[in-house]
């Protein structure tokens, strides 16, 4: 088996949550964790609000620049929380991939792994 299968498909219907509502702002580069006030955010931090407003889960995003594409997921596990997270990655650079993963992952009670969005079709991506 591979280390990650990428899904063309997916990818698009990420793309599609995320233009389906609107972006809101959390906290900008630079600013301070409220928990952790060592940690600065490495770029913007916010959550995709849906229309509807139905969701009790909205989309967390990190962005950078006016993108409008999901580039990237990271999921995390926090055994604090009891949960995995997913955050999505609006805009990013491979450099901000790096500071963001570092943010997340400097303490013991969170780990988080990037997957980069792809474009490919794999077999089983495929609707009959």
């Amino acid at each position: 088996m591979k280390e990650f299968e990428n899904n063309a498909y997916f990818w698009q219907k990420v793309d599609t949550l995320y233009s389906s509502g609107d972006f809101k702002l959390l906290n900008r580069k630079g600013s301070s964790h409220k928990n952790y006030p060592s940690l600065t955010y490495p770029c913007d931090y916010g959550f995709v609000e849906t229309l509807s407003g139905e969701s009790d889960t909205p989309m967390e995003v990190f962005k950078s620049g006016s993108g409008n594409r999901v580039d990237a997921l990271v999921l995390c596990a926090d055994i604090i929380n009891k949960r995995f997270e997913v955050k999505a990655l609006v805009g990013l650079n491979e450099s901000e991939y790096e500071e963001v993963l570092h943010f997340l992952n400097c303490t013991d009670y969170q780990k988080s792994v990037l997957l980069k969005r792809g474009k490919t079709i794999p077999a089983w991506g495929e609707t009959e």
